[in-house]
């Protein structure tokens, strides 16, 4: 320590990176007699705990010349008790002369060249051409420095801030800032100006500036990644320039973006990084710009742009697809941070590699070189950090909850052996971590989990070629305080659900059936049996009625191993395809494996057995969901998601062989001359209903009110009363039709008293409903209700009771199979032509991916315009044969009787 009467004297001084500021003791300032400068404005110290210091307000300040090892400098002290050392060296000295600390000699250096940088400020790349491969050199303004020193272009995706009414304009105190920071403040603002990017304010608001450190903001898409990434052999990475400076403020609200400076106050032209919505806008911005790539050879994060490619070859032309894209926006990258057709490249903290994902190794040793914490804060610092890497690490909650409870509110410090066992552990883990293997689709998933007291955990495994398990992602949670009261038994069921939520993605797919209740890993050895009920007597009688059969796929999926002549195609997608000749690979194109199951153009390969074959018609034939249809709509429904040599045959002598259709369905009626009425523009535009009467009695219902939409085909079947007046017809309209489609543009309907009645014409003409009625005894007007009376009165003739009585409990079977079916005329299920898809029949034929909802839309668009021309033409077909063929019969056939006039007593 230097000044004028004390040249040469010697102060012990601790450097402290959490003291915010540098301080000296009172006793330094009186032993050596030094001036002090009164504050401004007095200063609160907070101890570490965020106490307030019991020496109260700071108030005085002293500058002091300080040599060590040669190196002086002139800094400022604030003058405050601070127990046995003289001094203290803080973050506002460290920051500022970036000191060089050897802490296992004790030593300190500077660098030779003192440099002032503002956070943001990059390093001076050298020629972009020597860090580029040659086959991208065209695009070298994408990667040249001067190229970004032009003011972005306004786009669609300029952000606009918008204001509430009673929000008041923000003014801002300038904080202090050290001489470094007020030369790189300095430049950073001349800088800025002339590439335009801001300029001098006189908005009426302005927020101050301070200097933080850059996140990377990488949070975290691990999971993402899994299933992107999974079948990548070769990596480029591209690191944008600033990246939300990239997109302009909207024009107009530059004002609303002004801060201070004692330079002066300034506004944005381009996105700053302060604003809370920047992230959103910057992420929409890019995924827009990559949208016909995006997860198909892109990954996007904010600034981070990853491109990944399964075929070496291909991967060159995806690059140049990429850096055509950003030149053409004037988006250019930083050729130092750039990594080019690679096979293992670090992105967003994580290794990715053809092998899998692994941590960073940077973090890792950052984690194995972490001191001991002494404070809470230190313990939430550790955690913070490490918390990053729990997906790499199994059962991190438990091994972690020891540190976590020492961060919970009101709990006393105190570091024991629990505390140092779960730190120590959770370094040796990190340090001992599994590469996170791709998944492969084609491959069984095996799931396992655990529960402790205090927390869940879960392994998500496929099995590789060397027969071990290896794992693809880990999961683990702390239970809150009420799930810590469950018993053992409940926990373990709690840990099996939240794995299943946390990997939906994975488990949902067509091989993963119902397990076995009562299945379990064992981890120990063989453990002597006890007397115990490991479920709940109610919810194991539920369980013991469950279907325990072993599901259909899996029988499939042995059965396709056991047939012999798919031994070559199995072997061709088991083994390296590359190696089979061009021929082979023809022959085999339509194949592939879906979690070890064959598929033919995607359509499970059903093997030469006749027992799956049948059973696959009872599910799609005899099962109530369909409702016994024809020979066309069984082969429709089979063929969607199942497909074997000479199935069309196999299914006309299924159908044409079963005894239940024999027996109910009626004979076809001669075809007569139709009179169709128009097409109408959209679905429930026009709706036909009509009653069917005569059905016994069932929960005091004797008749079916039918509705049906003419646009999609969609019908609803309600229960009714033959009595029911157009008082009643009114009502059950609004109840199960105008409350789901809202009230239709014209109705269609027979000239029964209770359909041309006062009171509903009344009701029309108060809506604005245009109704029609059918002529009397002619209702080819009114067909298409005619002809779903038909399959309704069939479907129930198949399954009702002897007495019938029972039919009201069929009813709504009825309507999933006949909306379920592909109608004639629109060639599509109303299902299909209503919703956008047709509904899920057996869990396992579920698909996975959903559509975006702008695709949804115009999906359904354009099936709704394909059943208009459909519609059309199917109309334009209508009409009959000239001459009805007679049916004749010979003396001795047999011949069902119709018994529609018979009654059961």
């Amino acid at each position: 320590m230097t000044n004028q009467k004390n040249p040469a004297e010697r102060i012990k001084t601790l450097i402290d990176s959490g003291a915010t500021s540098n301080f000296i003791s009172p006793s330094i300032i009186k032993k050596f007699h030094l001036p002090k400068k009164t504050l401004e404005t007095p200063q609160v110290v907070r101890m570490l705990d965020s106490t307030l210091s019991q020496t109260g307000k700071i108030w005085h300040e002293v500058e002091i010349i300080i040599t060590i090892q040669n190196h002086i400098q002139t800094i400022p002290f604030l003058v405050c008790p601070i127990g046995k050392h003289d001094a203290i060296l803080g973050m506002r000295w460290l920051s500022s002369e970036g000191p060089l600390i050897n802490w296992a000699s004790g030593t300190i250096n500077f660098p030779k060249e003192e440099q002032a940088a503002i956070a943001s400020e990059e390093d001076t790349d050298p020629d972009p051409s020597k860090l580029i491969p040659p086959e991208y050199h065209e695009f070298a303004q994408v990667f040249g420095k001067e190229e970004f020193k032009v003011l972005p272009p306004h786009r669609d995706y300029d952000i606009g801030i918008e204001l509430t009414p009673e929000a008041s304009l923000f003014h801002g105190p300038i904080y202090r800032m050290t001489d470094a920071e007020s030369q790189a403040l300095k430049e950073h603002l001349e800088s800025e100006v002339a590439t335009g990017k801001i300029r001098p304010s006189k908005s009426p608001a302005g927020a101050p500036v301070m200097f933080v450190k850059k996140a990377d903001g990488s949070l975290r898409l691990v999971d993402d990644l899994m299933a992107k990434l999974r079948d990548a052999k070769i990596f480029t990475k591209l690191d944008l320039r600033w990246g939300y400076n990239n997109v302009r403020i909207k024009e107009g609200d530059e004002w609303k973006t002004a801060f201070k400076t004692k330079y002066g106050s300034f506004e944005y032209l381009v996105m700053p990084f302060g604003l809370t919505n920047a992230p959103a806008a910057f992420q929409r911005f890019m995924n827009n710009l990559f949208r016909d790539l995006l997860d198909i050879t892109v990954v996007v994060y904010l600034d981070n742009i990853l491109i990944f490619s399964e075929d070496p070859a291909e991967h060159t032309k995806h690059v140049r697809k990429v850096l055509h894209q950003l030149a053409r926006n004037q988006l250019f990258c930083k050729p130092s941070k750039c990594h080019f057709h690679v096979t293992t490249v670090d992105y967003l903290g994580i290794q990715i590699s053809p092998q899998g994902f692994s941590m960073d190794e940077k973090k890792v040793k950052a984690v194995t070189s972490w001191p001991t914490p002494k404070t809470v804060k230190q313990v939430q610092a550790f955690l913070g950090f490490v918390n990053y890497l729990r997906r790499f690490i199994p059962d991190f909650s438990s091994v972690a909850w020891p540190l976590h409870n020492l961060t919970q509110k009101d709990k006393p410090w105190k570091w024991e052996d629990p505390e140092e066992h779960s730190f120590q552990e959770l370094k040796r883990r990190v340090t001992h971590w599994p590469v996170l293997a791709h998944s492969d689709p084609s491959k069984p998933y095996f799931l396992e989990t655990n529960a402790s007291g205090v927390a869940m955990g879960a392994i998500l495994s496929q099995q590789s070629e060397d027969g071990r398990l290896h794992p693809i992602a880990y999961m683990s949670k702390s239970f809150n305080d009420a799930e810590r009261n469950y018993d053992t038994h409940n926990k373990e069921l709690l840990a099996i659900i939240r794995a299943l939520e946390e990997w939906r993605i994975f488990l949902e797919r067509k091989q993963s059936g119902k397990p076995d209740a009562l299945s379990r890993r064992a981890d120990h050895a063989d453990i002597p049996p006890k007397a115990e009920v490991m479920i709940p007597d109610e919810l194991f009688a539920n369980l013991a009625k469950e279907e325990q059969d072993e599901p259909l796929q899996t029988r499939i999926k042995d059965e396709q191993k056991r047939d012999p002549s798919l031994d070559d195609i199995i072997e061709f997608l088991t083994v390296k395809q590359e190696n089979a000749p061009p021929s082979i690979r023809r022959a085999y194109g339509d194949y592939r494996l879906d979690e070890g199951i064959l598929l033919f153009q995607d359509k499970i390969l059903v093997p030469d057995n006749d027992n799956l074959k049948r059973e696959i018609l009872k599910l799609y034939h005899d099962s109530p969901l369909v409702g016994h249809p024809g020979q066309q709509r069984t082969l429709e429904l089979v063929s969607c998601y199942y497909t074997w040599l000479g199935k069309k045959g196999w299914i006309k002598s299924y159908v044409e062989s079963c005894d239940t259709c024999q027996r109910m369905r009626r004979a076809k009626a001669p075809v007569l001359p139709l009179k169709p009425l128009e097409v109408p523009p959209s679905p429930f535009h026009t709706i036909s209903y009509d009653f069917i009467t005569g059905f016994p009695k069932s929960k005091g219902m004797d008749a079916i009110l039918v509705v049906i939409d003419s646009f999609t085909k969609f019908g609803h079947f309600i229960p009714t009363s033959s009595k029911a007046t157009a008082q009643d017809l009114a009502e059950l309209f609004v109840t199960n039709v105008w409350k789901l489609h809202g009230l239709p543009v014209k109705t269609v309907s027979d000239r029964g008293t209770t359909f041309t009645g006062k009171f509903l014409r009344g009701l029309y003409k108060r809506l604005g409903i245009d109704p029609h009625f059918s002529s009397a005894y002619h209702p080819e007007s009114d067909g298409q209700t005619e002809r779903v009376n038909q399959f309704i009165e069939h479907f129930l003739r198949s399954y009702v009771k002897l007495d019938q009585t029972d039919w009201l409990h069929w009813l709504p079977l009825a309507e999933f199979a006949y909306n379920n079916a592909k109608h004639s005329a629109t060639q599509k299920s109303p299902f299909q032509l209503l919703f956008g898809q047709n509904p899920v029949m057996n869990p396992s034929e579920a698909k996975i991916d959903v559509p975006e909802a702008g695709d949804m839309a115009d999906r359904m668009t354009s099936k709704w315009k394909e059943a208009e021309a459909a519609l059309r033409i199917s109309k334009e077909r209508m009409k009959g044969p000239d001459k009805p063929t007679p049916l004749s019969f010979a003396e001795g056939e047999r011949v069902w009787p119709l018994q529609s006039h018979q009654e059961t007593v």
